[in-house]
């Protein structure tokens, strides 16, 4: 590793004009489990960074929060064991806490963050397809104040993402569920641990006397950013939960994926993994609905 130069900001105020001052040669450290491995590997999608700003001491960006009115806020600094142990999140987004239980080793989540997970942009980011199934919003602050942006407009391609050298991830927005929602996440790996996703499917389901009035489906790992699957989402909505619609949906989903071909599996095998786990969480995610 060449040498760099290590700051530790205490506030957001701070970090961000770390940030601004040192402009395309700083980099934020959160949980390091991705930057310190790229600088390591020296294969950092921008130059060697110079400067390096940890966000550990900043308190703004921790937490889990959570307002009938307003919904769940996620901080960006929260950590993947936070999120997957957290009560709240199980009980109301049950398809995110399955994301973050999946990233990687216990030492792994203990250190991940959610920030870090979503900002490295990864289409194979295990906690995106739940966020995504939730229509999360990702809250940006930098030099021109706050603003937000869908997690969908978020991930612009592989490692890319739509926020300035100078900005930040402050947290994660995430909508109150309808009355009678229900949602899952699974993922295909090739090996049952330590693994990254093949395929990765999220599902949130609201249904009123097993008819389903909302569908949101989200797919990772087949595309170069997590996507929304909006003409399964279409196929869905208005029509009686059944092991048919499901099976029919699946499909729908499997053809608006773009996966590639490579070491660790076909395209047309990662299209049928799509179809096998859609099919497998829908129907998940329709049984909590009903719970």
């Amino acid at each position: 590793m060449r040498a760099f130069e290590y700051h530790a900001p205490t506030s957001l105020n701070e970090a961000t004009a770390l940030l601004t001052e040192h402009g395309q040669a700083a980099r934020a450290l959160a949980g390091g489990t991705d930057l310190v491995v790229q600088m390591k590997e020296g294969a950092t999608k921008f130059p060697m960074p110079g400067h390096i700003v940890s966000l550990l001491r900043v308190p703004e960006l921790r937490g889990i929060e959570f307002d009938e009115k307003e919904g769940l806020r996620i901080g960006a600094g929260a950590t993947m064991t936070e999120v997957a142990e957290s009560p709240l999140i199980r009980g109301r987004y049950t398809g995110i806490a399955e994301g973050a239980a999946l990233v990687g080793s216990y030492q792994t989540m203990n250190m991940a963050t959610v920030g870090g997970n979503v900002c490295n942009a990864a289409p194979s980011a295990d906690i995106a397809p739940a966020l995504l199934a939730f229509e999360a919003e990702a809250v940006i602050v930098g030099p021109g104040g706050r603003r937000s942006l869908s997690l969908e407009e978020f991930f612009v391609s592989p490692g890319r993402i739509s926020m300035a050298a100078d900005e930040l991830l402050a947290d994660v927005r995430v909508p109150t569920p309808h009355p009678g929602t229900g949602s899952a996440y699974a993922r295909h790996t090739p090996r049952k641990q330590m693994d990254i996703a093949v395929v990765g499917v999220g599902v949130a389901l609201t249904l009123a006397a097993d008819r389903i009035e909302r569908a949101r489906l989200a797919l990772g790992a087949v595309a170069p950013t997590p996507l929304r699957a909006r003409a399964a989402e279409t196929a869905l909505e208005g029509e009686l939960a059944s092991d048919d619609l499901f099976a029919r949906v699946a499909d729908v989903a499997a053809g608006e994926c773009s996966p590639i071909s490579d070491v660790r599996g076909s395209a047309e095998f990662r299209r049928h993994i799509v179809r096998v786990t859609t099919e497998r969480m829908l129907h998940e995610a329709a049984m909590r609905a009903r719970a």
